[in-house]
C-alpha cells in the first residue's frame, strides 16, 4: 500500500482496479437500519467504521407501512443531527436499509414489513428529510460493512457475507465493490428453498443439533461456492455468537469461513458507508456533466 493510500479513509482504499476510490468522503455520515422489531440509527466514522456516540432506536410500527416507517427514521435524523458530533447538514449523507430487493430506491420485495413497500420508490417517500439519502437492501448493508471494515477488510476478490437469521441474506462485494441483491437464501439447496432448511429459525423449529447443523451450512457453502467461488465466506446474523459451536463442522468449502466482526452495529455501519459514496458519486457525475457542457460551449464558440 502506497503511502498516499495510508492517507485515505479507510474505506477509499482501492484494493483492486475495480474499486471505486473515493477519497473525499466526508468524516462521518448516518446509517439508519428498518428491521422487522426496531429501527435503529447511529452517526459513523467512515475513517474508523465505527459508530460516533451510541445507536438510537425505535420499535417498528404496527403495521409498518412506508409512511409509518417515514416518520421513524425521520424522529431517528432529528435525534441524531441534535448530536454535538453530528455531520455537517449541508454535507449529510444518510443510507436507509430496508428487508427486501431494492433498486433505483425502489422497493420491491417486503420480508418483515408492511406489504405496502412493494414497488415503493423509498427516495420520493424521503425526499423531504434532511440530507442525501439513498436505500438498499439490509443483508448488502451488512455484508458491505464487514468487507470494507470487518472480517473481510483488505481481501481483494469476492467476499461473500452469510446472514443466519429469520431467513437467509447475502451480501456478494467484488474488490470492494457492492454486487448488489444476491438473495441466495432463495437458492435451491437439497430439493428445498435454502433458507427454509438452513437458516438459524430452521434450527431452532427443528431442534437440531448444533453439530449437525454445521453440517448441513457445510454443504449449503459449498453449494453456494461452486455458483460463486469467493475469496471468502463470512457468517453474519445473530447465530454467529455461536460460531464455535457450528463453524469446526464447516470443512469443506476452499474458501475460509469466518464469523462477522461488527455484530449489531454492521448494517448501521454499511448504510453510513453506501449512502456516503452514493452522495460521492452523484456529486462526481454531477462536476462530469458540468465539464461536459462548458466543453461544448467552448467548442460551439469556437
Amino acid at each position: 500500500m502506497t503511502q498516499s493510500d495510508q492517507s485515505q479513509p479507510l474505506a477509499a482504499q482501492a484494493v483492486a482496479p475495480a474499486s471505486v476510490a473515493l477519497d473525499h468522503l466526508p468524516k462521518r455520515a448516518i446509517g439508519i437500519d428498518v428491521g422487522g422489531t426496531g429501527i435503529k440509527g447511529g452517526i459513523v466514522n467512515l475513517h474508523k467504521g465505527k459508530l460516533v456516540g451510541e445507536r438510537f432506536r425505535i420499535p417498528t410500527p404496527r403495521p409498518a407501512t412506508p409512511e409509518a416507517v417515514a416518520e421513524v427514521i425521520s424522529t431517528i435524523l432529528e435525534e441524531l443531527l441534535g448530536r454535538e458530533r453530528a455531520p455537517d447538514r449541508d454535507e449529510l449523507a444518510v443510507g436507509v436499509l430496508v428487508p427486501g430487493i431494492v433498486i433505483d430506491n425502489v422497493v420491491l420485495s417486503a420480508a418483515n414489513i408492511d406489504d405496502s413497500w412493494i414497488e415503493c420508490d423509498a427516495g420520493e417517500l424521503l425526499r423531504e428529510l434532511p440530507g442525501d439519502i439513498f436505500t438498499f437492501n439490509d443483508a448488502d448493508g451488512a455484508g458491505l460493512a464487514e468487507a470494507r471494515y470487518g472480517a473481510g477488510a483488505g481481501r481483494s476478490g469476492s467476499v461473500l457475507t452469510i446472514t443466519l437469521g429469520t431467513g437467509i441474506g447475502s451480501a456478494l462485494v467484488h474488490d470492494g465493490v457492492l454486487v448488489p441483491n444476491s438473495e441466495l437464501g432463495h437458492l435451491e439447496f437439497e430439493g428445498e428453498v435454502a433458507e427454509v432448511v438452513a437458516s438459524a429459525a430452521a434450527r431452532e423449529r427443528m431442534d437440531m443439533p448444533w453439530d449437525e447443523y454445521g453440517r448441513l451450512l457445510d454443504r449449503y457453502l459449498t453449494h453456494v461456492e461452486r455458483l460463486f467461488s469467493p475469496s471468502q465466506f463470512i457468517i453474519g446474523g445473530g447465530i454467529s455468537k455461536r460460531s464455535d459451536d457450528f463453524l469446526p463442522q464447516v470443512s469443506s468449502p476452499r474458501a475460509p469461513v469466518v464469523p462477522a466482526q461488527l455484530k449489531n452495529n454492521a448494517g448501521i455501519v454499511g448504510a453510513a458507508l453506501y449512502g456516503a459514496e452514493q452522495r460521492a458519486l452523484a456529486q462526481r457525475s454531477d462536476a462530469a456533466d458540468l465539464d461536459r457542457v462548458a466543453a461544448e460551449k467552448v467548442a460551439a464558440e469556437a
